[in-house]
């Protein structure tokens, strides 16, 4: 069976819905209702529009498995109208202990992972400990996304982050940042010219069209370049232009097709692409090996969605080490193993030396590396978030002048 991975967005958890996307198509190929088995065997009605492109309904779904932004389902086609839905939860920080005053707000519950399986993490809803003589005891809610699970424990509403790249935390810890979910819900152009200039624009091709009914994507990369040459018709195979000086050839044709002895790109793969390729880079470099496999259909797609899902996972990584840091005092002392164990299986030991060197360096300048392991914080991370942004701020208003008559045409490297 075909398991299918949905990384959920903001508006998908305030409508408790999930976007049909184009690698979607297969899994849901008709409008109407449709039965949802949760990791708990709770079933869960849901009506399929594909007019809207939606499937409406999951809300109660997302409520009972406090799913966040940048949580994912995984979803199998087990019957017409019926699915297995498993949830992953990612892992989202806890905080460093910090002195509170009594004036200071109380802070809000937050989710930590407890537990890790390749496909299912258990995560714990916190209460914050209270401070030395109150008389509550301090109180934690689980919420554990595995099968076997047969109760349901109460369950505290999480809030929705503004964007799948940043975890989930307390609007007073959560830096500025952009809604790349408002690019990806752009409208995707219907017209397969227009499909392919946005491939192009968005992931680095030069397109052409050397020939009626031929398009041709180049990658100008140097030693790394490559031409990709597409029939948008099965008339352009009679073209003389068709294959001409290209590294790899392919007729555009919709899933259901598969013509004999030729490499495809199906429509419903193109759209695809576009929709990863705003949620995150990809590169002609990233998409080569498709081109030479040639078959670039809705399951190489789905591959592609792993790459995806990587690249954001990195960014969340990146980003979970900045929000833990923001619990630590400036001109304090920071050590990795102890930020380790804080953030957990969050972000493996790795990737967290990569994000604390990267940290050392211009443009965050953040920490000063020291033996043993050990970091100087500089400064409050808010304060270096807002110095990027004015720095990031002054480099764009530098690009939009006009350049100079007398500025050089640079040269490629």
């Amino acid at each position: 069976m075909n398991q299918m991975r949905y990384i959920i967005t903001r508006p998908c958890l305030q409508e408790g819905s999930l976007r049909l996307l184009k690698y979607l198509d297969g899994t849901f190929p008709e409008s109407g209702p449709a039965q949802f088995v949760g990791d708990r065997g709770r079933e869960y009605t849901v009506q399929v529009d594909r007019a809207a492109g939606r499937v409406w309904g999951l809300r109660d779904l997302y409520h009972d498995g406090n799913l966040g932004v940048n949580d994912v389902l995984m979803i199998t086609h087990l019957a017409p109208g019926r699915y297995q839905v498993e949830a992953i939860v990612k892992p989202h920080p806890a905080p460093l202990p910090s002195s509170r005053t009594a004036s200071e707000p109380t802070p809000e519950a937050r989710r930590v992972v407890v537990t890790a399986t390749p496909h299912v993490r258990e995560v714990r809803l916190e209460q914050p400990r209270p401070q030395p003589g109150a008389a509550e005891t301090p109180t934690t809610v689980r919420a554990t996304v595995t099968p076997a699970a047969e109760t349901r424990p109460p369950l505290i509403p999480v809030q929705a982050a503004p964007t799948p790249l940043v975890p989930v935390v307390p609007d007073s810890q959560r830096p500025a940042s952009p809604r790349p979910e408002a690019q990806a819900a752009a409208p995707i152009p219907t017209r397969l010219e227009d499909q392919l200039a946005e491939l192009s624009r968005l992931t680095g091709y030069r397109l052409t069209f050397p020939a009626p009914g031929v398009a041709r994507l180049a990658a100008e990369l140097g030693a790394h370049g490559y031409t990709v040459q597409l029939a948008l018709n099965g008339d352009a195979l009679r073209t003389p232009a068709w294959r001409e000086g290209a590294d790899y050839a392919a007729l555009i044709t919709t899933e259901a097709e598969h013509p004999q002895n030729l490499h495809r790109l199906t429509r419903e793969a193109l759209a695809a692409l576009i929709e990863h390729a705003r949620l995150a880079p990809l590169s002609p470099i990233d998409l080569r090996g498709y081109w030479k496999a040639g078959n670039l259909d809705l399951a190489s797609a789905a591959s592609i969605s792993e790459l995806v899902g990587a690249h954001l996972a990195q960014r969340g990584a990146f980003s979970f080490v900045l929000l833990t840091l923001a619990s630590q005092p400036a001109h304090s002392i920071v050590s990795a193993a102890r930020l380790a164990e804080r953030l957990g299986s969050g972000v493996n030991t790795a990737e967290l030396h990569s994000i604390l060197d990267t940290l050392t360096r211009a443009p965050f300048l953040a920490l000063t590396p020291l033996p043993g392991g050990q970091y100087l914080l500089r400064g409050e991370v808010r304060d270096l978030l807002a110095d990027l942004a004015e720095y990031a701020d002054g480099v764009r208003r530098r690009l939009r002048q006009p350049a100079q008559a007398a500025t050089p045409t640079p040269t490629p490297v």
